[in-house]
């Protein structure tokens, strides 16, 4: 059991937040992320959902034995095969969790399981005793607990305690809750279950109202010693509740609450710009915590205060996050030495010198281009050298394109299909549209284009572009994403990207469909 004034933060970024149509990750990227989450001091980290796919569950073995300072956490559904798969990718874990779960609510036990209350509960205690068969740290989840009975949440978080649960969430799945009600559900079932003491209570709430956190920190206020949360708030359709805002709202208010977590709030931004620059869903400016915007001060009776006591208009110091750390700046003559210090210290490794040296390459070519680069640059770099290396099928081999004043753009580009170069030229309303048409004409994806966003990665004007494509194709949604200083190049990239991971074959299951 933890302490009562310890908030155990659980972050499922890796799974959950995945979940995001067009964020699906490497296994390499989900072991970026996750030692930068044991780096910040993670409790928990959900690492993904084993029986999705062969992929997932090397991901979830790999970080199995490579973290040890948190606890990694397997999501399993209240099935036997389930159930093995999480245990037999958690075994080497240092701490391993499974989690598992079963909806509660009326509506999803009628429509979905279609099975009775008395069945659920009964399939609830079986998977809380499968999952003890290979560890002792057991959480269990109500599906749909917002629009579960009360009554019916006693009984099986009741039994479920009993069976050797751990940890009891209670998942606000379509973010239908509203703050004082979730607030007063957990201090209800807190009081009400006989042996509640026995466990951990925990929630997991969505933003479908934009009322995540406001929920998880009503729970919290009302006994919940564990939230489940993600960075960036990432998340299938409006997120989930974000893990630097509830972080900090608690550390900023210890008057109100009663606990405190164990994170190195330092880390946060970090961890912020790495997961934005993996999955491509930029940040917003204005977002809390993490936004561009979110210690800037244009309001001349703000900056005027904020001069004379940063305490007038700053509940917090932009450094406590890791907005204001030394950041070493590189460039041109920077040498390998630097360069490999510098990705270690942003907890970036390679498996061979030949890996390296290839990420080497492609730094001494961007700072031809430009003149200061920064870890933001670095953190693109590896990302993008990481896209090449894994999808091979696609390669761009040249592009050329014409953009003036009064005529139609054009673009001719040679792109290289499973080792044969081929080449096409299209006019295009613009010189991205050109190059993404000349491109489509060779691979004849077919898919179709949902968005496609600019990001600049730092601030002047050699800044690096940073380009998210998003394709749809027969119900498959995924990502591109491609950073150059030329934001032509980088849209080609990008789109490139996108086509690779609609050629691959592998496509998860998704953990909330099925029947139980």
């Amino acid at each position: 059991m933890s302490s009562p004034d310890k908030l155990i933060i659980f972050d499922t970024t890796l799974r959950d937040g995945e979940q995001s149509p067009g964020a699906s990750m490497t296994k390499d990227e989900k072991l970026r992320i996750a030692k930068a989450l044991e780096k910040m001091r993670v409790d928990v980290i959900e690492a993904g959902f084993p029986i999705a796919s062969v992929g997932d569950f090397e991901a979830v073995q790999a970080i199995a034995e490579t973290v040890k300072d948190s606890t990694i956490c397997g999501l399993a559904r209240a099935l036997e095969k389930d159930i093995d798969r999480a245990g037999e990718a958690l075994k080497n874990a240092n701490s391993g969790r499974i989690h598992t779960f079963i909806a509660t609510s009326p509506i999803h036990m009628e429509q979905k399981l279609r099975m009775s209350p008395d069945q659920v509960v009964e399939q609830a205690i079986w998977a809380v005793k499968r999952a003890r068969q290979y560890t002792d740290n057991v959480e269990f989840s109500a599906e749909d607990a917002g629009r579960s009975e009360i009554d019916f949440l006693c009984r099986i978080f009741e039994e479920v305690i009993k069976a050797g649960a751990t940890t009891i969430n209670v998942p606000d799945t379509v973010g239908y809750a509203m703050p004082q009600q979730f607030g007063e559900t957990i201090r209800s079932l807190i009081e009400r279950i006989p042996n509640s003491d026995k466990a951990i209570f925990s929630v997991h709430c969505h933003n479908d109202l934009g009322l995540a956190v406001a929920n998880s920190l009503s729970a919290v206020k009302n006994g919940a010693r564990q939230v489940e949360c993600t960075i960036n708030g990432l998340g299938e359709r409006a997120g989930n509740a974000s893990l630097e805002e509830v972080t900090m709202a608690v550390r900023t208010r210890p008057d109100f609450f009663d606990c405190n977590t164990g994170l190195d709030a330092t880390q946060i931004v970090n961890c912020s710009r790495l997961v934005s620059s993996i999955t491509g869903f930029p940040v917003q400016p204005n977002k809390a915590i993490v936004g561009a915007n979110a210690f800037a001060h244009e309001s001349g009776i703000h900056q005027d205060g904020v001069l004379k006591s940063r305490e007038t208009y700053e509940i917090m110091r932009a450094q406590d996050v890791g907005w204001s750390q030394n950041r070493m700046v590189m460039g041109k003559h920077s040498g390998r030495n630097a360069f490999r210090t510098r990705l270690e210290e942003l907890d970036i490794t390679f498996d061979s010198e030949e890996e390296l040296n290839d990420a080497f390459r492609r730094f001494k070519d961007l700072a031809d281009k430009k003149h200061e680069i920064f870890d933001d640059d670095l953190q693109a770099l590896v990302t993008d050298a990481g896209f090449s290396a894994e999808n091979e099928t696609v390669k761009l081999v040249s592009l050329k394109v014409c953009s003036e004043t009064g005529e139609v753009p054009n673009a001719s580009v040679v792109v290289s299909v499973n080792g044969e170069e081929a080449s096409a030229s299209e006019v295009g309303g613009g010189p991205v549209d050109a190059a993404l048409k000349s491109i489509e004409s060779i691979v004849k994806c077919g898919a179709e284009l949902q968005l496609y966003s600019v990001n600049a990665i730092t601030s002047g004007t050699d800044a690096q572009g940073e380009v998210t494509v998003r394709l749809q194709k027969d119900g498959r949604i995924v990502n591109g994403q491609g950073a150059d200083t030329d934001i032509v190049i980088a849209s080609a990239k990008a789109y490139i990207n996108a086509v690779n991971k609609l050629l691959q074959d592998a496509q998860k299951a998704h953990p909330q469909k099925g029947e139980v």
